[in-house]
């Protein structure tokens, strides 16, 4: 008896991807239910999609296709679930960038066409199978999950989605520079790898939809789904390190809660008429703070923290800051702390002491953090700046 699965050259490979997003699929989730952590529930059903999108090409050069039996199985499983991609994408994004994001019932109409898409589905199978006991639906005898309109909806839907994901991360990097000091340890460089990613997969769809005019047939797509496979195997393996390296975070991940709130906050508030008079009696109130309590020495300091400090609310000392100096919260923090620091050096603090010690002494929670905000207020990295004194 031949097993069934006709492991070929293609076969074989797709199958080991598909096994991969399989695999990482269900570790996000079992680490998802484990700490509760919704982003990593969106991966693993992520995933999970896309190994159910690899499925059928793999089972098609395995064989399954030219045998009656399995062709007619695989015909009424809708495998791709193209228009539920970019909706999981931009869910997880968020829930990723605001850990107390739920899924609102006012957002379910995102899942709207995968749903119309599944009941076509149904209506395929009730009448080809169980109405009619013949193919009506499937007489062209042609994959309707590879039909040329759904795979286009599938490409339209991902840039949609991919678009509205980095806008909103686009958002969340100005947000966070408004509201804490330790901005780069919490910016989510994942993330934007983690759109591009998709992003290249959907411009390299696009271009071989247009250079290959026999896209439409079953083997002229293999490079499409290899390249595919690639990208999900590098958003399994890096997005489960990420999902780790997040673990050992809740302390940085709380503040991001914070964020959150604040905004919330803010956005409850009446309009804010804060005027002239009032930006510079909170100006001098907030140097007056820093300058000598140098609070700007507290790696986690937030928005929130200097309010409270100066009874009022954030979004009076936020405009205060950024009318009056000219520059974000994250920004304003960090520039007493490399005064500090350069302030250290100058005293030769660092014949005793290592500069990575002095920048954690002055308020910086990584070196990483350090360097950028050093170069970007001297335009010299701090050993050229060491040299000029």
């Amino acid at each position: 008896m031949d097993f069934p699965f006709g492991f070929g050259q293609k076969s074989s490979l797709l199958l080991i991807f598909f096994f991969n997003g399989i695999l990482f699929s269900f570790l996000l989730l079992k680490k998802g239910i484990q700490n509760n952590n919704n982003a990593n529930k969106w991966l693993s059903f992520l995933l999970f999609l896309c190994a159910m999108y690899i499925a059928p090409y793999m089972l098609g050069y395995a064989g399954w296709y030219s045998r009656k039996v399995t062709r007619e199985i695989l015909y009424f499983i809708p495998f791709m679930q193209v228009l539920l991609i970019g909706p999981v994408i931009f869910f997880y994004t968020k829930s990723l960038l605001n850990s107390t994001f739920k899924i609102s019932k006012k957002e379910y109409y995102h899942f709207i066409p995968a749903l119309i898409y599944l009941i076509y589905s149904l209506i395929v199978f009730i009448t080809d199978k169980l109405i009619l006991d013949e193919f009506y639906f499937y007489a062209d005898g042609r994959d309707k999950d590879m039909a040329n309109w759904y795979q286009i909806a599938g490409i339209i839907s991902m840039v949609y989605y991919l678009i509205a994901s980095l806008k909103f991360y686009k958002n969340y990097k100005k947000l966070v520079f408004d509201k804490v000091s330790f901005a780069d340890s919490i910016l989510f460089e994942w993330i934007p790898n983690f759109l591009i990613a998709f992003l290249s997969i959907v411009v390299l769809r696009v271009l071989l939809f247009l250079l290959n005019p026999e896209w439409g047939n079953f083997g002229n797509q293999f490079w499409h789904y290899i390249a595919f496979s690639i990208v999900v195997l590098y958003v399994s393996v890096n997005g489960y390190a990420n999902a780790v390296k997040m673990s050992f975070l809740n302390d940085v991940n709380s503040e991001t809660i914070n964020v959150y709130q604040e905004s919330d906050e803010d956005h409850k508030t009446k309009q804010d008429n804060t005027n002239l008079e009032e930006i510079e009696f909170w100006k001098d109130k907030i140097l007056h703070l820093v300058e000598r309590d140098k609070i700007f020495k507290n790696p986690t300091l937030t928005l929130s923290d200097l309010s409270k400090l100066l009874n009022t609310n954030t979004k009076t000392i936020s405009k205060s800051i950024n009318s009056g100096f000219d520059m974000n919260f994250n920004d304003f923090i960090n520039h007493y702390r490399i005064e500090a620091v350069k302030e250290k050096l100058q005293k030769e603090e660092h014949k005793t002491s290592t500069l990575l010690g002095i920048a954690f002494d002055c308020g910086f929670n990584s070196k990483a953090t350090f360097n950028r905000a050093f170069k970007k207020s001297t335009d010299l990295s701090p050993k050229d700046y060491l040299k000029n004194l």
